[in-house]
């Protein structure tokens, strides 16, 4: 530690750290614009220029590491004269347009101006203008305002790991720049909004729709991925104008995901349902809430004294909030029916009965940079959670190691020391050999046994048990979306489980959106809230699609792109005497449906989100409902009411988060001990020309995991929208004599589609990746194998 004296106040700092940090902590304001707490040091700007003591010339306290005993004027006439002369520098070239530029009211260039730049230029001669490149859909260019900070290079270089913007030319001439053709579209990219000093990065979707000091702010939590990410949403004459981080180091940092930025645009949808329908013959009425009410609460108490509560079940979108969860199965459990579930795009539920209260992560998220190991199984981290890819790119730079194992070559933005790929139906048979390698000489289940004769052994399965033995610190196994989809997901999980229990490794089974809340508050047909037991478990999601009950009541989801057995459910709701649909969006809503409620999205209600960290944080509404669109928690409420159910007296939101114990426990994910390991699978066929029979990799784009970000149009322009065709790599395109863009039927069961399709080198020979998730894959769900016959 140093002593030294900033503006006559002594202070303590540690020694080698920058004098602006040593200031930031002593809450002096030395004005920068280069300078950010997360980016290396730059020291172009000058702005923070400071007197020391001894020194010949003023400093950039950003670039200047304190020493014991050193004295710092920042408001001296030396120290002010160099940060107006910089700031007259500044000035020279920069257009005089506030009152036009979307960062007005919010500009720390206007900011600083205002205290240290002069009322007359002295500047006569032209200014340079620069042109403003078309750079994607998110990120609106205004390059003249451009000062030449470098935080957006650096942004891209240092955090996100995909350098969109570089700086070309010298002096006068410099601009920035993307490459030739290139847009700016990655998961983080908005973030560079955030991080420019003046207007010249400005969002796209919010340009000139509202002033900053017309816009009103609150607290918010994203639904989209299990990381919880806060939120600003800031509100203007009811609507939600922006979305801005709000900075949690437990959680998202200072960052935010684009899917989590700009989603907002499907609240404002003009898709979105304003009020109550019910069927009429073919035909959707409007109606009143209590007709609509009335007539849910009949036909449910109807069909349950006809054919008995196990006839009724219910389906919750994972994006919901834990009071809606609660509430949802509570009303299912007061009508004697255990038939609830948010799993909807899960298959495999062998091992329900072993599993922890909650899925999650081990070791908590703000610790994973300082982690030695990480191995990826069935996940793609850097479009699943963006945020928390960051944090691995960031462990990565302090010498921690990578490997992944997954169907398909996935682009990360970190580096792997191992990269696997081996097909979808052979990832338990190769996180077997994994684990085998690493555990050692110790007696082996005949089951797990079994597992890993599916797949030859190699040096790759040796070279990664190698590294997760030989780090010293913690290792962490990821099971990502991917696996938890997965056919043999129990196997995934209890091959997972196995090898934490005899080597000390952290787990973490990542849960999708916030489906931490919905297995607390009992929203699965084996427990009841706070992990209380039932007495005979209810049915599954799966299940439930294959038992065709007689009512379905559908929670916040889009039932042809939520779910991993679409196909099943269009029949099962067709054959059903009741559907009853909650939603936000008009189009979302079945066919089959016969009662709809108006659902107000996650800016419109307050609620609870359980992380995977286990972490709850509770938000009030940003604003109120749109229409007659009402919060779930109400409706469901006040649907207990008309079915006579008792406990449903709730006044507030906050009387029903109180029925759910919060006080969790450290994260504990891995299944119980006695869990078994289910059989080995058989072997999958080897693809041939002539069966034209092939594995399918299937996982969700990131802006299509749910129905609020399936309608920001925004979103949809990006490079990662583009994805609903038939990948596969070019030796198989020879063999089957096709070529990009040919068109193809796939056929999966009795189901079928037309796509085109893109050659893609990450995909193995047998294998295509076709996602789901979107309008033109759905009728083919999670299928694993889909045959193609292509369109002469």
């Amino acid at each position: 530690m140093a002593m030294i004296i900033i503006d006559g106040q002594e202070i303590e700092a540690e020694a080698g750290s920058m004098i602006i940090q040593a200031a930031d902590k002593a809450d002096i304001y030395i004005p920068r614009f280069c300078y950010h707490e997360k980016l290396s040091i730059a020291a172009n700007c000058r702005m923070c220029l400071v007197e020391v003591e001894k020194a010949p010339k003023p400093l950039p306290a950003c670039a200047t590491p304190i020493t014991d005993g050193m004295v710092i004027h920042t408001v001296s006439e030396q120290a002010v004269e160099a940060q107006q002369g910089t700031m007259e520098f500044l000035l020279i070239n920069h257009p005089l347009d506030c009152p036009i530029c979307d960062q007005g009211g919010e500009c720390p260039l206007q900011d600083q101006a205002l205290g240290y730049g002069g009322d007359v230029s002295r500047f006569s001669e032209g200014k340079r203008v620069v042109d403003d490149p078309d750079i994607g859909p998110l990120i609106e260019t205004e390059m003249t305002r451009c000062i030449h900070c470098t935080r957006c290079v650096r942004f891209g270089q240092e955090v996100a790991g995909i350098m969109e913007l570089g700086a070309i030319g010298r002096g006068e001439d410099m601009k920035i720049a993307t490459v030739v053709g290139r847009t700016v579209d990655s998961e983080v990219s908005g973030n560079v909004i955030d991080l420019c000093p003046v207007g010249a990065l400005t969002s796209k979707p919010y340009r000139f729709s509202a002033r900053a000091w017309e816009l009103a702010s609150h607290d918010a939590i994203s639904p989209h991925d299990c990381l919880g990410s806060n939120l600003n949403i800031q509100t203007a004459h009811d609507t939600v104008k922006r979305v801005l981080p709000r900075t949690n180091g437990h959680v998202n940092e200072c960052w935010l995901s684009d899917r989590d930025r700009f989603s907002y645009e499907g609240v404002n949808s003009p898709d979105r349902l304003l009020q109550p329908l019910v069927r009429v013959g073919d035909r959707f009425e409007e109606v009143a809430w209590e007709v609509a009410l009335q007539r849910a609460a009949t036909a449910l108490s109807d069909i349950g004294k006809a054919q008995g509560p196990g006839a009724i079940g219910a389906l919750a979108s994972p994006t919901a909030t834990l009071e809606e969860f609660f509430l949802l199965q509570q009303l299912m459990r007061g009508l004697g029916s255990d038939n609830v579930d948010h799993r909807l795009r899960q298959r495999d539920f062998r091992d329900d009965s072993f599993t922890a209260l909650f899925p999650g992560t081990e070791l908590p998220i703000e610790q994973i940079q300082d982690a030695a190991c990480v191995l990826l199984v069935g996940c793609h981290l850097r479009k699943e959670l963006p945020l928390v890819a960051l944090r691995v790119r960031e462990m990565c730079r302090l010498g921690g190691q990578v490997a992944a194992l997954n169907p398909m070559d996935y682009e990360q933005n970190f580096p792997l020391t191992e990269a696997l790929v081996v097909a979808p139906s052979a990832l338990p048979a190769a996180l077997a050999r994994i684990a085998m390698a690493r555990v050692g000489q110790v007696e082996v289940s005949e089951e797990l046994r079994q597992w890993a004769e599916l797949i030859p052994d190699s040096e790759d399965f040796a070279r990664t048990a190698k590294m997760l033995s030989d780090v010293e610190g913690e290792v962490v196994v990821v099971l990502g979306q991917i696996a938890a989809q997965h056919r043999e997901a129990s196997a995934l999980r209890a091959i997972a489980s196995w090898l934490a229990q005899h080597t000390g490794i952290r787990l973490a089974f990542l849960p999708e959106a916030n489906g931490a809340a919905a297995w607390i508050a009992g929203c699965v047909p084996h427990r009841q809230a706070n992990g209380d037991g039932v007495q005979e478990p209810g049915l599954n999601v799966s299940q439930m699609l294959s038992a065709r009950l007689s009512a379905y009541l559908l929670f916040g989801l889009e039932p042809t792109m939520d779910l991993a057995a679409t196909g099943n459910l269009v029949s099962a709701l067709s054959d059903a005497s009741f559907v009853l649909s909650f939603s936000a969006f008009r189009s979302a809503v079945p066919a089959q449906a016969d009662v709809v409620f108006p659902l107000a999205p996650f800016t419109e209600s307050a609620g609870t989100y359980v992380n995977c960290d286990g972490r709850a944080q509770s938000v009030e509404a940003a604003m109120d409902p749109r229409g007659m669109a009402r919060p779930g928690w109400k409706i469901l409420r006040v649907l207990g009411n008309y079915l006579a159910l008792p406990g449903f007296d709730y006044i507030t939101v906050d009387d029903v988060r109180s029925r759910v114990n919060l006080s969790l426990p450290e994260v504990v994910c891995r299944l119980e001990e006695g869990c078994p390991l289910p059989g080995a699978a058989s072997k999958s066929v080897p693809w041939s020309v002539e069966s034209q029979r092939f594995e399918r990799v299937v996982d969700v784009p990131i802006y299509d995991v749910d129905p609020i970000v399936r309608r920001a149009s925004s979103l949809q322009r990006t490079r990662d929208h583009s994805l609903a065709t038939v990948h596969m790599n070019k030796e198989q395109l020879l063999a089957l004599n096709v070529k990009a863009g040919d068109s193809v039927r796939v056929v999966a069961d009795a189901d079928e589609v037309r796509l085109t399709i893109t050659p893609d080198d990450r995909v193995l020979g047998g294998c295509v990746y076709i996602p789901m998730g979107s309008a033109a894959t759905a009728p083919l769900g999670g299928a694993d194998y889909i045959a193609l016959k292509v369109i002469r």
